[in-house]
């Protein structure tokens, strides 16, 4: 599967999660791409890290934030992420550098399946506040039910 065909399934299994294929321009000397706020990525970019060096079986995430959201991008590499929201759930496989997942607030994720020299770009709305953070799955779950 595809990101183009997961980009089309997205909205049916989880609907506050998105896919975004940035704007590219391939040329003699490589391929640049660029992300604009506001357009590709709805919001304004507050805080910037990269994911990279991620031992073989390890995971990434695997938390809800209920104050920020965060748009994904592979980079470098292929990756899997789950997300969830508490009612429905997917799995994409992320692998084109120029294409992205949004991951609104309180929705949970988890980055697997790194392949080796994988880099994953992370754009988030908020500055870092571990406050706001869900580490347990099943804390997800009940505090979802209880802001519905």
């Amino acid at each position: 599967i595809t990101l183009t065909i997961m980009a089309i399934l997205l909205p049916d299994t989880t609907p506050d999660c998105r896919t975004v294929r940035l704007k590219t321009f391939p040329d003699e000397r490589g391929w640049l791409t660029c992300a604009d706020a506001y357009t590709d990525i709805p919001f304004p970019v507050k805080r910037l890290f990269w994911i990279y060096n991620v031992p073989e079986e390890a995971t990434r995430g695997g938390h809800a934030n209920w104050k920020c959201a965060e748009a994904i991008f592979p980079l470098k590499g292929s990756f899997d992420i789950y997300v969830d929201d508490g009612k429905q759930h997917a799995t994409l496989h992320m692998d084109q550098p120029d294409t992205g997942i949004i991951i609104p607030a309180g929705v949970w994720c988890l980055l697997s399946k790194f392949e080796e020299g994988t880099i994953c770009l992370v754009a988030s709305d908020e500055p870092y506040c571990q406050e706001a953070y869900v580490n347990d799955y099943q804390d997800f779950l009940e505090q979802t039910i209880c802001r519905q």
